[in-house]
């Protein structure tokens, strides 16, 4: 039976949603239907070519970047070195209005910095900064979402494994995505940090100033050396992408290394740690391998298909100015982030997505960082967002699902603010605006 491509893809979308709304995993709902479209459109016979394209994939060099990272992030999680930090911070804005939520924020930012993960420093962050303002008496709903928006910037800080994924995916330069995510991703950290000071000084019953004493110039100093680990990782992780001495792979490598060493000399290495990180990463990368399987599937045999061509084609066809467009791209992946996992996204949509920008005159690096932005807003998106999965996963029982989500409208909307700016404002939000001109 044949299928005109445009009932396919209607076929595609109901059945993908069909799948995913009854609990069918993101990979295995896409596969299959990938599955489904190889065998009513192209033929068994593509189903080798389909193979070889995931394949050549996950064996790009860069792509060992993701299960490094993910293993640095996991050691981290595991020692000591996020608490000193956090006590470091806090030693020094302790008697500072909100300054719980100012440390929780920088210290996410520093630790998005590290190691681009994003669930793990949710999670630690909840183990961590939540306790010490609920018992200060921080607003609940303030607190969780300082948490989960400050949490979730390793989707946009480098080295952030979406940017990996979609650079891999698009083929363009990861190093060039990192240099462009650093000003949105700094842009959303500070606009955090901003949020917290004005609304704990209009609204002071939010966040009570610590009873503790303050501290002395000298106990503050001595505080100091929990700031250095996580630095020295931050500068040989990025200092070694962005000087030019290596990639993006051999840079995990060395933060791993790096991370290990300094955990060692703390004396905080033991054989529990190393195989618990271990076991952690294999589980994540073997979701991401997972997802990414289906997606590629799925995203092959529509473009063997002509989707791509044919969605291009379609849109194009309408003669919109291109900005309307990228607008209209940008709603979609808020719609689709509030109930897919981002791996899948990024696998799916571009394929589709990426001609039709380059088609306008867009250049992807832009594109790119303003996908990695929607992301960031995906995470605390409802009813899915995985932040809040994350968060009640050590939260107290008395905090549902529903009190988590209801803290973070303020944090969407600062995002939200930054995806804006890096849209219309791109002169001022990255490095090479002057290199393409959207075409009129």
């Amino acid at each position: 039976m044949e299928f005109e491509i445009g009932t396919l893809s209607i076929i595609l979308i109901v059945g993908l949603l069909a799948l995913i709304s009854i609990g069918v995993p993101m990979g295995f709902a896409s596969g299959f239907m990938g599955a489904v479209l190889v065998f009513l459109y192209i033929g068994e016979h593509a189903l080798g070519i389909l193979l070889s394209r995931y394949y050549s994939l996950v064996v790009t060099y860069s792509f060992l970047s993701v299960p490094l990272f993910i293993f640095m992030a996991s050691l981290l999680e595991r020692s000591n070195i996020a608490r000193d930090l956090y006590d470091a911070l806090n030693a020094w804005l302790r008697k500072t209005r909100g300054g719980v939520g100012v440390v929780t924020a920088i210290m996410a930012t520093i630790m998005a910095a590290m190691s681009g993960i994003i669930g793990g420093e949710i999670v630690l962050l909840g183990l961590i900064a939540l306790p010490q303002m609920l018992r200060l008496k921080y607003d609940q709903d303030m607190s969780i979402g300082i948490i989960c928006a400050s949490g979730s910037l390793g989707t946009m800080i480098p080295p952030s494994i979406v940017l990996i994924i979609y650079g891999l995916t698009t083929e363009t330069s990861i190093t060039m995505l990192f240099q462009e995510a650093i000003v949105p991703g700094l842009m959303i950290s500070g606009l955090i940090i901003t949020y917290i000071l004005i609304r704990t000084r209009l609204q002071p019953h939010l966040a009570p100033i610590s009873d503790e004493p303050a501290l002395t110039l000298k106990e503050k100093m001595s505080y100091l050396p929990g700031l250095l680990p996580p630095i020295g990782i931050v500068i040989i992780v990025l200092g070694s992408i962005y000087s030019g001495m290596t990639g993006i792979t051999e840079a995990a490598g060395m933060g791993v290394v790096a991370t290990l060493i300094i955990i060692f000399a703390r004396k905080e290495l033991t054989w529990f740690l190393f195989k618990d990180a271990l076991t952690r990463t294999f589980k994540a990368s073997g979701t991401i391998l997972t997802i990414t399987f289906g997606a590629t599937v799925l995203a092959g045999a529509y473009s063997l298909a002509g989707g791509p061509k044919y969605v291009a084609e379609t849109i194009l066809a309408y003669d919109l100015k291109p900005m309307y467009l990228i607008f209209m791209m940008q709603i979609m992946f808020l719609i689709m982030g509030a109930f897919m996992d981002w791996v899948g996204i990024v696998l799916l949509a571009m394929p589709v997505f990426l001609p039709i920008v380059l088609a306008l005159g867009f250049d992807p690096i832009w594109f790119g960082i303003l996908f990695c932005v929607n992301m960031q807003v995906s995470f605390l998106s409802p009813p899915f967002g995985p932040a809040a999965f994350y968060l009640k996963s050590v939260a107290p029982p008395h905090i549902s699902l529903t009190d988590i989500f209801r803290g973070f409208a303020p944090f969407i909307v600062i995002q939200l603010i930054v995806l804006a700016c890096v849209m219309f404002f791109p002169e001022a939000m990255t490095q090479n605006f002057h290199e393409f001109k959207p075409k009129p």
